[in-house]
């Protein structure tokens, strides 16, 4: 499953408008003195598990015969199971997962036996599971489960479930579709609904007859429905054995465009009605991401059969099911003239994600949710390999140390992080491991992982593993044994050092001249956002570090794997005038500290261009955390930050955009924020104006990324003429002189609406409502927030719970506003706290809630905050978002804290600048 929060950088950068997601920062407290702030505030340690069993092993299925008809008018429907079961062990009675159906028969036929039915049904709602009792012993063997029951398409977004949308004519309509994971396929029918009770699937959909009715597998047989003409039952082949969470099945209004892969499996994208041009991006991303795939994995595609298809109304970014992936609409469709590079980009990597899963999830499963990460972050790392592969020109492998590495990071720095396998129970707790630790910090310790090895005894690795385990289940350590075996490495002993604690290392590193020899001294501590480890026993980790010199940056010159605390390395023959710096490429997921001169020897290769770009970003990154947690001062990252004047990398940008915004964030607390504007503006000037507005001959996908993101950066920060040129486009695109590019569109809304009135805010409302696309919809709903007044962000919040917006994007309104402004932030969280009864029953506690919580809070930076944030959700709880409330109050603490400590000497070294501006 892709969740919208793992887009890629400009994909996410966009998403959160504005200030990305606010980050991770820093206490000026020992150690010792902030856990006990924190456990005064009741946040140091994680609420006690809820009780749970896994369901009993005494019968089990082998296949499940289902035919289900919704009615898209009532939203109900109606179930017909037959399950070929397997009594292990004589009992009387099933326990099965069963949540929001009524049953209304049930028997069970044992293999040439008499039909025993049902005496009872009991539910137990609070673990969603039902006990059928029969009134005598089910003895060991085979037999057929038999069960009629009813159930609702709920408006959840989760199960079987209704979405809205819109005909071509303007009627509003219903699809019936489905969302099962983690644990919702029990809402659709009675189920062993754990991903390692496999089982084949025979599925037959009764529908009306104008409708499209599609699942996992291809269509055997159509045919009129007894009693009613405008009926029909559709018949779907025979799954592969299979985790019922990969289940699906969609019945609405669709066209579609198709192809074959060069492999002969046939690939189609569903778009709605009219739309069909729109799915012609995705359909190429699609067919030549699976003959990829084949050839890396070499195994092929087990279905004959591949569908893509856009949901309206989806909770995630899209979902894996086998042969059916649902996506939401602006994760696959693409307009040629109305969507934006970095659309098409994050189009690209949605698929390359899913389709990944069709091998590494679904072929082969976890057994248990524990184990999550290794399908979403090894999916979340080779969708970078994919669309390097289907797009170079991206530059992909740079913008993921931006999307997915340092986002980790962020995170795992705070105390309340966990590590990456976590011990899952209760279903309430799968959806807080959908977050960045799973996703981002899985993909980037794989990545890690693939560059220890090498890419040739990885893949025979990764061969070995999907060959042994297909249609099984697997556990992490079954994947380090595979790739042990293949490459004779100690995978497993250095890899648990990276999955079963949480946090990494600071590398802290010192070199001295030795005759024509460099000789380090490396050390590894915890990193934390709050400043030094203090603790007693330090976690270790084994780190593979790579070492390179102004010699040759892009190639190591030497690579060690770090297992103890302390090491000493002699570098030969390296000059005492050429800079030595670790982890090439940002690949080791570990930060580093350099030795001031060493350091002070790294800083020009900035500003001439000699580090890799990737290398450039990392060393900024690290040094803008390393201040956050107060162990630099922040006036030296600003003082490096100026020594980007020359650079010409997208990505590298955007991080340090990332950066200036979370900095901007914590300024907005002090009287001093213009001062930081001023700072924004004169590092992206001059980049801006070698940019342009318009696109030049010879251009590709990155300038018009990085146009997009200067021109919003400059234009939000209130950049004279960026803003009038804004202005002056946005009339023409209004009254239909000149249609502004679709790359424009993002940063142009968001500096109009930054620095307009009513007027401003009401074209932009009418814009949303005539836009025929949702990425338009969704382009202005994400900006909304950015308009300044109090009362126009009233407006925007009543907005973002309006008929207008759809469900699933009322929480990037909120956080947009939340992101706006200091006003912004506050009027958000309390329109949070008045409404949270029907947000809280809008998602029901899915992930959409954990999202909501940590945009609105995260940028605060006043003590206090973090009490009455805990109070508040003391008060209201939400079980599933009970972790992302503990790293907010972190957060909120952490800022607080960056502030007293270095709030004064940023605003001198500011005033200093102002009074003799640096020459460039």
């Amino acid at each position: 499953m892709w969740l919208v929060a793992a887009a890629p950088s400009l994909a996410r950068r966009l998403f959160f408008l504005g200030p990305p997601p606010p980050p991770l920062l820093l206490l000026l407290l020992s150690r010792s003195s902030r856990r006990r702030r924190l456990h005064s505030l009741g946040l140091a340690a994680m609420p006690e598990k809820r009780p749970f069993e896994r369901l009993p092993t005494d019968v089990s299925p082998i296949n499940y015969s289902l035919c289900l008809k919704p009615d898209l008018l009532d939203f109900t429907f109606e179930g017909k199971l037959e399950a070929a079961a397997q009594v292990r062990q004589a009992t009387n009675q099933i326990v099965m997962n069963c949540a929001d159906i009524d049953i209304i028969t049930a028997s069970y036929v044992p293999e040439g036996d008499e039909e025993i039915h049902a005496t009872g049904f009991n539910y137990q709602n609070e673990d969603e599971k039902v006990t059928l009792s029969f009134p005598s012993t089910l003895q060991p063997g085979t037999g057929t489960l038999k069960i009629d029951f009813v159930g609702e398409l709920n408006d959840k977004m989760k199960g079987f479930y209704r979405s809205k949308y819109t005909t071509p004519s303007g009627e509003v309509r219903y699809a019936a579709v489905t969302q099962f994971e983690a644990t919702d396929a029990r809402r659709a029918f009675p189920c062993w609904d754990e991903p390692a009770i496999k089982a084949t699937f025979d599925i037959s959909l009764v529908v009306p007859k104008d409708r499209v009715a599609l699942s996992n597998m291809n269509v055997i047989d159509r045919k009129p429905y007894p009693d009613d003409e405008n009926v029909v039952e559709v018949k779907f082949a025979r799954t592969p054995v299979m985790s019922t969470y990969l289940v699906a099945f969609v019945v609405g209004e669709y066209d579609f465009v198709e192809t074959r892969s060069k492999d002969g499996v046939c690939v189609r994208v569903y778009t709605p009605v009219g739309k069909a041009e729109q799915g012609k991006f995705a359909l190429e991303v699609a067919a030549k991401t699976l003959p990829f795939y084949k050839d890396y994995f070499n195994v092929p595609y087990p279905l004959p059969k591949i569908d893509l298809i856009a949901i309206a109304d989806f909770a995630a970014g899209a979902m894996e099911n086998w042969g059916l992936v649902t996506y939401r609409e602006t994760a696959l469709l693409i307009d040629s003239k109305n969507s934006c590079s970095s659309s098409r980009q994050w189009v690209a990597l949605v698929v390359g994600h899913e389709l990944a899963h069709q091998w590494f999830g679904n072929l082969v499963t976890m057994e248990w949710w524990t184990h999550l990460w290794l399908n979403e972050g090894f999916a979340s790392w080779i969708e970078y390999l994919c669309v390097d592969h289907c797009f170079p020109e991206y530059d992909i492998w740079t913008q993921f140390v931006s999307a997915d590495y340092t986002r980790a990071q962020e995170l795992d720095a705070l105390d309340n992080s966990h590590p990456i396998e976590v011990s899952v129970g209760h279903p309430s707790e799968v959806d807080e491991i959908f977050d960045a630790i799973s996703y981002s910090k899985g993909a980037s310790v794989i990545r890690m992982l693939h560059d220890y090895i090498g890419d040739k005894d990885f893949k025979k690795g990764m061969n070995m593993y999907l060959t042994k385990f297909q249609q099984k289940n697997a556990a992490t350590e079954d994947l380090w044994e595979s790739l042990e075996s293949a490459s004779g490495k100690p995978i497993a002993a250095v890899m648990n050092t990276w999955t079963k604690q949480m946090g990494f290392p600071l590398i802290y590193v010192e070199a001295e001249q030795v005759e024509d020899d460099r000789l380090l001294k490396l050390s590894q501590r915890k990193f934390c956002a709050s400043g030094p480890y203090a603790g007693e026993d330090c976690p270790q980790w084994m780190v593979p570090i790579t070492i390179s010199t102004s010699e040759d940056p892009s190639h190591a010159k030497l690579k060690i794997l770090m297992d103890k605390p302390e090491m000493h390395v002699v570098l030969k023959n390296v000059k005492p005038d050429q800079w030595v710096k670790l982890n090439l490429g940002t690949v080791g997921f570990y930060r580093t500290q350099y030795s001031s001169a060493m350091l002070e020897s790294l800083l020009p290769g900035i500003r001439d261009l000699s580090l890799p770009p990737v290398d450039r970003l990392g060393l900024q990154n690290d040094l803008f955390s390393l201040a956050r947690a107060g162990i630099i001062s922040t006036v030296e990252v600003l003082k490096v930050m100026e020594a980007f004047v020359n650079e010409p990398n997208y990505t590298v940008w955007s991080d340090l955009s990332c950066n200036l915004g979370i900095l901007s964030t914590l300024l907005s607390h002090t009287d001093f924020y213009e001062e930081i504007q001023e700072f924004v503006k004169d590092i992206f000037s001059p980049i801006g104006e070698r940019l342009g507005w318009d696109p030049k001959p010879g251009e590709g996908h990155l300038d018009a990324l990085l146009r997009g993101l200067v021109l919003g950066k400059l234009g939000k920060a209130g950049h004279k003429a960026t803003l009038e040129e804004a202005r002056r486009r946005f009339k023409d695109h209004v009254e239909g002189k000149q249609i502004l590019s679709a790359d424009l569109r993002s940063p142009v809304y968001l500096t109009v609406l930054k620095h307009g009135d009513v007027a401003t805010l009401d074209v932009m409302m009418k814009l949303h409502k005539q836009a025929d696309m949702q990425e338009e919809k969704n382009r202005i709903e994400r900006v909304l927030g950015a308009t300044s007044s109090p009362e126009l962000i009233q407006k925007v919040l009543t907005f973002a719970l309006s008929e207008e917006v759809r469900p699933q994007d009322t929480v990037s309104v909120i956080g947009g506003v939340a992101g706006g402004s200091k006003h912004g932030r506050k009027a958000a969280w309390k329109f949070i706290k008045d409404n949270w009864e029907e947000l809280y029953n809008r998602y029901q506690g899915g992930f959409l809630i954990s999202r909501l919580i940590k945009l609105s809070v995260e940028g605060f930076a006043i003590d206090k905050m973090a009490g009455e944030v805990k109070a508040f959700f003391e008060s209201h709880p939400a079980p599933s978002a009970e972790r992302t409330i503990q790293q907010c109050c972190e957060n909120v603490l952490l800022n607080a804290a960056w502030l007293k400590r270095d709030a004064e000497s940023i605003h001198q070294y500011l005033l200093q600048r102002k009074a003799s501006p640096p020459t460039a």
